[in-house]
C-alpha cells in the first residue's frame, strides 16, 4: 500500500542577506509518521520549520500540503492548513491557566464557554494519554508541563502536522519517556510528526525515517531502521566522526575545592540542598548525575557566591597563594577572580552570562572590561578571542559583528562554554555545556573538558547522558532531591565503589 504525503517541499530556498540559510530543499512527509530532522547547529533546521510554520516566506520553491500548494505567510495559515510548530522557546501567558493559554485565540464562531471548551481539551489529553492539570497556572508549572500546554494549544486547533523543535533539551529521561509515548499514540491516529533533535538515540527510538540537513541543503533522507549512530553523524558532518571519549588517568591531583555540608533553601523555604559533601581535585573531571532539579544548579550556583547559603562550608584552596580561601564570605566577583568559573547552560541560554543584541565581540568583553587601563575599552583582545572561538569551535556565523542573538542556540552555547573556558580558570563547573549541541559539537566540548583537566584544572561537569558522564568523568557523585546519594570512582579502566572518595 502506497502511503499518502501529508508534506512536501520542493527547492525550498531561503536567504538572510548574504547567508544562505536553505537551499534548493526538497523533502517529504508521509501521513501517520514521525520524521526526524538531523544537522549540525546552523544548519537550517529551525529555518526550514519556521517556513513551513508560517513565521518565514520562503524566497524560492513550493509547500504542498495534501498534495495541493499551500501558501503560507503567516502562523495563522499554516494553521488553517493544519500545521502547528512547537518552539523551544514557549509562548505563554504565565498569570492565564492551562485551559486559558490553549483556547486563548480560537474564534470558532460559538459563545466562549469555559466549561466547554475544558471538556474538549479533557477529551484531547484523554485521547493521547496527556498529563496535566488545567486549572494550574503557566508560572507553577514544570518545563515539561508547559511544552504539554503548547502541544495541546496545535491540538486543539486542529494540527494534523506537528513540528516540535529540540522538544527533549530541557526535559528529564523520565519525562522525554512519557512525551515519546504521547507522540507514538499521535502517529497512531494519523498525526505527521517532525521532531528536530540532537540526541542520536532518540532519534533512533522514536522515528521512522531521518531527513540530514547540512549547510542549509537537504543531504539524504533514510529510513531509520536501515541506519545506524555513525552512519547518521557521518552524514550530518560530511567525514568520518570518532564518537570516543579518550580519558586520561588524572596526574597528580590536588585537593582544590572542598565543599562541606551544604545546605540550602528555595524562595519558598522548601530544601534544594540538604548536606552536600565532596572535594573537587585539580587534573580531574568530577561528575554530577542526576534528574533536572534535584539541586544541581542551586549547588553550583552556592559554589560561584550566586545562591544564599543556610549552612555548610566551601574552601577553595588557591594554587596562587597556597591559602585555603572560605567562599562563602566573598562576592561572586572575588569567587571569580580567584579562577573559580561558572560556565552554566540555563533553559534561557541568553538569560545569563550573554546579552543577545550584543555580538561575539563584546559579549567576550563581559568577563574582562572591568580591567581596563583608560576610559576606553580595547576592543583587539576580544576580537582575536572571538576569531579562535569561532574558528576552533566550528560557530556559525556570518561574522564576529553578529548579535548572538541572530545565532542558532547551539552556537549561542558553543560561545558561553567556549568565552568561559578560555579564561584560565582553576576550577571549571560545566552545567549542561551540550544541551542543544549536535553531537559534533558535543565530542569538541567533552575534548576541551578533557584538556582543561589534562592543565591541572578541577571540572566539575553536569551532564544528562550517564554514558557520558561515565565515560567522561574520573568520579561521579549522585545528586538526588538536593541530597548526595553516593558516588563512584574510575580506577585504571575499572569502577569501583568509592565511599571514601570525598
Amino acid at each position: 500500500m502506497e502511503k499518502e504525503i501529508a508534506l512536501e517541499l520542493r527547492h525550498i530556498t531561503k536567504t538572510f542577506g548574504s547567508v544562505v540559510a536553505n537551499k534548493d530543499v526538497d523533502l517529504t512527509l508521509y501521513k501517520g509518521e514521525i520524521l526526524a530532522i538531523l544537522g549540525e547547529n546552523g544548519s537550517g533546521k529551525t529555518t526550514l520549520m519556521n517556513m513551513i510554520s508560517g513565521i518565514y516566506t520562503p524566497d524560492d520553491g513550493q509547500i504542498f500540503v495534501n498534495g495541493e500548494e499551500a501558501f503560507i505567510n503567516s502562523p495563522k495559515d499554516a494553521f488553517t492548513y493544519r500545521i502547528g510548530m512547537i518552539h523551544q522557546h514557549f509562548k505563554l501567558v504565565d498569570v492565564f491557566s492551562a485551559a486559558e493559554n490553549i483556547v486563548l485565540g480560537v474564534k470558532d464562531g460559538t459563545k466562549f464557554n469555559m466549561r466547554d471548551y475544558t471538556k474538549r481539551i479533557t477529551e484531547i489529553t484523554e485521547k493521547y494519554g496527556f498529563r496535566i492539570d488545567l486549572q494550574k497556572k503557566i508560572h507553577e508549572m514544570s518545563v515539561s508541563e508547559k511544552q504539554t500546554v503548547e502541544i495541546l494549544k496545535v491540538l486543539y486547533r486542529g494540527a494534523d502536522i506537528l513540528i516540535l523543535d529540540e522538544p527533549t533539551a530541557v526535559l528529564t529521561p523520565q519525562e522525554t519517556s512519557k512525551l515519546f509515548d504521547v507522540l507514538r499514540k499521535m502517529r497512531e491516529d494519523g498525526k505527521s510528526i517532525i521532531i528536530i533533535t540532537h540526541k542520536m538515540h532518540e532519534v533512533m527510538s522514536i522515528s521512522d525515517r531521518v531527513a540530514i540537513i547540512r549547510r542549509g541543503e537537504h543531504i539524504a533522507t533514510v529510513e531509520t531502521a536501515k541506519t545506524d549512530e555513525n552512519a547518521l553523524t557521518e552524514m550530518m558532518v560530511g567525514k568520518k566522526v570518532s564518537l570516543n571519549i579518550h580519558r586520561s588517568e588524572p596526574e597528580n591531583p590536588v585537593d582544590r575545592l572542598i565543599v562541606s555540608g551544604l545546605s540550602a533553601k528555595n524562595s519558598e523555604g522548601v530544601p534544594v540542598l540538604d548536606n552536600v559533601s565532596f572535594t573537587a581535585r585539580s587534573g580531574e573531571i568530577l561528575g554530577i548525575a542526576g534528574i533536572a532539579g534535584s539541586g544541581q544548579r542551586e549547588l553550583l550556583e552556592a559554589i560561584a557566591g550566586l545562591y544564599r547559603l543556610d549552612g555548610g562550608d566551601i574552601t577553595y584552596n588557591d594554587p596562587a597563594s597556597g591559602k585555603a580561601e572560605n567562599l562563602r564570605d566573598k562576592t561572586p566577583i572575588q569567587i571569580r577572580d580567584l579562577g573559580v568559573r561558572l560556565s552554566f547552560v540555563p533553559e534561557d541560554r541568553l538569560g545569563m552570562g550573554l546579552v543577545g543584541n550584543m555580538d561575539i565581540i563584546d559579549n567576550m568583553m563581559l568577563r574582562s572590561y572591568k580591567s581596563g587601563k583608560s576610559a576606553f575599552l580595547d576592543r583587539k583582545p576580544s576580537r582575536e578571542l572571538s576569531d579562535r572561538l569561532v574558528t576552533g569551535l566550528e560557530v556559525v556565523t556570518p561574522s564576529i559583528t553578529t548579535p548572538v542573538r541572530k545565532l542558532s542556540g547551539g552556537n549561542v552555547q558553543k560561545i558561553l562554554v567556549g568565552r568561559e573556558i578560555s579564561s584560565s580558570p582553576t576550577v571549571l563547573m560545566a552545567a549542561y555545556p551540550v544541551r542543544g549541541l549536535d553531537i559534533n559539537s558535543s565530542y569538541t566540548i567533552y575534548n576541551l573538558l578533557n584538556k582543561q583537566k589534562e592543565s591541572g584544572v578541577a571540572v566539575i561537569f553536569v551532564g544528562e547522558d550517564l554514558d557520558v558522564l561515565v565515560e567522561l568523568c574520573d568520579r561521579i557523585i549522585v545528586i538526588n532531591g538536593g541530597r548526595d546519594r553516593g558516588r563512584q570512582a574510575h580506577d585504571k579502566g575499572r569502577n569501583r565503589t568509592a565511599d571514601d572518595e570525598g
